[in-house]
């Protein structure tokens, strides 16, 4: 008899901030958690409608402890700090146990994501809080991760609350082109 394939593994995607905290708040009571909350559920159903096995997940949920998966992605938004920043950023761990992974999954991303909401990349204000995101160090260190801070709540507020079904197919794009083998 041959062997049954291994089955494949789920995607992960963090809720920012979810089961923790309010994240970013913003004048008019604009919560980051709330922001982010709801575009993890519309990719978490996007992907769920075009077949894959996706697991929803906490900010510091017990599940990320060793967790595997094709791929996981934090998805935050940017403070309310700063009226003129807009844009979104793409970051992996600093020292990547599969750095040509992430690197093809943080492209996937840019692209898809720049070309569907249309923001910039704002490569150059990468934070060490992305890049040493506590999350990378506690999923299996082969799971490609990357967090995306997916607009800023000031000058991107329309797009982050009026349009988070762009905002989520934007992720899933780049998301599938990463599963997928469709992209950079």
């Amino acid at each position: 008899p041959t062997p049954s394939p291994e089955p494949l593994l789920p995607i992960g995607v963090v809720a920012g901030h979810w089961g923790n905290d309010s994240g970013a708040v913003c004048e008019g009571g604009l919560r980051e958690v709330d922001v982010n909350l709801e575009i993890a559920r519309r990719v978490v159903y996007a992907l769920r409608a075009r077949g894959y096995e996706v697991d929803l997940l906490e900010e510091f949920d017990d599940r990320l402890q060793g967790y595997r998966a094709q791929a996981l992605v934090s998805i935050h938004a940017d403070s309310c700090i700063y009226p003129e920043a807009t844009g979104f950023k793409v970051a992996h761990v600093e020292h990547s146990a599969v750095p040509e992974e992430e690197e093809r999954l943080v492209a996937c991303l840019v692209e898809r994501y720049r070309a569907r909401t249309g923001l910039p990349f704002h490569e150059g204000s990468i934070t060490r809080d992305m890049t040493q995101y506590h999350t990378f160090y506690e999923i299996d260190p082969y799971t490609p991760a990357v967090i995306i801070e997916t607009g800023f709540m000031l000058a991107d507020r329309d797009l982050l609350v009026n349009r988070p079904d762009l905002v989520a197919e934007g992720i899933v794009e780049g998301i599938l082109c990463f599963v997928e083998g469709s992209g950079p």
